[in-house]
């Protein structure tokens, strides 16, 4: 009890910004009233636009509105509204300690990026590595993010200390503080700063996979409490990563990397000490192990042979080559961060307000997308998106360049403008992405599938980060060698173009349904 009245006033802070994501991540099911829902109001005629769900399916009725109507059915939106931040108030205020867990591991993963520039840091400054050896590295550190349905298998298939996942999540917590406290005070050598920061990455990438399956299952327990569960947790994540994004640079101002990385190393102990608020029955576990009549190799050995048997179906193959190609671009951001500091001499403080700015950008490219966007056709979508990126990522050699000096723009004012206009577009294409990967997962395996593509979408993020190491190194941009900057980041640009040569595969899978943007928890 003491635990949960202490963390009480971090849970209430959600209400401030859960609504925004009750909107942006919403249920599979409305809550909305039955009788309607305004889809637009004519002021001019007076007319009304009802959108209705009877028996027989979905439909919109157009017709003049009766005397006060508009303002009656605003209201009642307005109630709805109301009623939705009353239960989301109540279900904090008397959140059951297990929900506080759940909240507690998505907050643990927001406000880790307090290390990120540290990291960049730490490796630029204190193992003296160059650009492309960072973008190297980076990418080795996220292999644990590669084979996450196999920490869903381990945990669903081998009970820890009799539990699934209380005993997991314990166990996650204390390799991620340990990684973290060996980071800060013996990692010495690239080689001991890579394995600390893998094993760091393992530990979040599995208590991940493991509090998504405890999420999932009480969602379905309870599907009235399913909407708001998803938006209390990842309104959590996001307050945590709200929370770190300017303090990432500010304390760098006062702080060097390695003291950060033991702040840092007292997050993880959060999930363990909260681990063991999760409710599990172990005598029902045991019970289930004993009835099972299937062997751990004969039951993995059928779901890897569905999950392939179900790959390598062209509705499934050929959609996802294109999301693949789209997350297999090289990127320059590497080289790109080491002459913001290197060669502008941007201070980590400012680079912190970057973080800030591109967090509320990609939160506005999700509004985007949802409120406007999301019945647009994706392939038409994610066409024009990708075109409009190109000359957008472009206008980084105007700053390479130095010709905004010449216009009288600040370098700040560039760099914050240049990098919120991409997150808000990325965020934007991101959404898009995660519908095909969940469309093409057909039923029976979907979950499985689901988070099989999800591996396979982080591996081709690596290449993509590996294949710009690649082309840093080629070009010869060094920490103090920027001549081909320009060229770095003209190739990675053009380079965005590539995907849409498999733009017609998304031809292959139906987008008629509203997608539910929930299967995000997989990832």
């Amino acid at each position: 009890m003491r635990c949960k009245e202490c963390f009480r006033s971090i849970l209430l802070a959600l209400l401030f910004v859960t609504p925004v994501f009750s909107t942006i991540i919403p249920s599979s099911r409305s809550s909305m009233p039955l009788r309607s829902r305004i889809i637009r109001r004519h002021t001019s005629c007076k007319r009304v636009d009802i959108y209705r769900k009877p028996s027989g399916g979905r439909r919109i009725i157009s017709r003049m509105a009766r005397p006060g109507e508009v303002d009656e059915i605003e209201k009642e939106a307005a109630m709805g509204q109301l009623a939705g931040m009353s239960k989301m108030i109540n279900t904090v205020a008397n959140a059951k300690p297990e929900i506080v867990a759940i909240m507690m591991v998505y907050f643990v993963q927001g406000i880790l990026g307090l290390s990120s520039l540290a990291t960049t840091f730490f490796f630029k400054d204190e193992l003296g590595l160059d650009p492309a050896e960072v973008a190297a590295l980076t990418g080795i550190t996220s292999l644990p993010w590669v084979i996450k349905p196999l920490y869903g298998f381990i945990s669903d298939t081998f009970p820890l200390f009799g539990y699934r996942r209380r005993s997991y999540l314990f166990l996650f917590g204390l390799l991620g503080s340990i990684s973290w406290a060996t980071l800060a005070t013996a990692a010495h050598t690239t080689t001991q700063a890579i394995t600390a920061l893998t094993f760091a990455s393992l530990s979040i990438a599995a208590s991940d996979v493991v509090v998504d399956s405890i999420t999932v299952e009480r969602s379905r327990e309870s599907q009235a409490e399913a909407g708001t569960l998803q938006s209390l947790c990842w309104g959590s994540r996001y307050v945590g990563a709200a929370i770190t994004a300017y303090l990432s640079g500010q304390l760098l101002e006062t702080m060097s990397p390695r003291t950060i990385f033991g702040i840092t190393a007292l997050f993880p102990l959060l999930v363990t000490v909260f681990s063991n608020a999760v409710q599990e029955d172990k005598e029902k576990i045991a019970k289930e192990e004993k009835q099972a009549q299937v062997s751990t190799t004969e039951r993995l050995t059928t779901q890897v042979k569905e999950v392939w048997k179900t790959a390598r179906a062209p509705n499934v193959l050929l959609p996802m080559l294109f999301v693949l190609a789209w997350q297999a671009t090289p990127s320059a951001g590497t080289g790109f961060f080491y002459f913001l500091t290197n060669e502008l001499q941007m201070k980590p403080e400012f680079l912190g307000r970057i973080q800030v700015a591109t967090s509320v950008a990609s939160l506005l490219g999700v509004w985007l997308y949802q409120t406007w966007l999301k019945e647009v056709e994706l392939k038409k979508l994610l066409t024009v998106i990708t075109i409009i990126s190109v000359p957008l990522s472009l206008t980084q050699l105007i700053l390479i360049n130095r010709i905004n000096q010449q216009f009288g723009i600040p370098d700040s004012w560039f760099a914050i403008g240049d990098d919120v206009i991409l997150s808000a577009l990325g965020e934007i294409a991101f959404m898009p992405l995660l519908v095909i990967a969940a469309k093409v997962c057909p039923p029976g395996v979907e979950g499985t599938l689901f988070a099989t593509l999800m591996s396979g979408f982080n591996f081709a993020g690596i290449m993509g980060q590996e294949l710009g190491a690649g082309l840093t190194k080629y070009l010869g941009v060094t920490e103090s060698n920027f001549g081909n900057l320009g060229q770095l980041v003209t190739i990675c640009s053009l380079s965005s173009l590539f995907p849409l040569l498999f733009i017609n595969n998304l031809d292959m899978v139906g987008f008629q349904e509203k997608p539910n943007l929930s299967e995000k928890n997989e990832m």
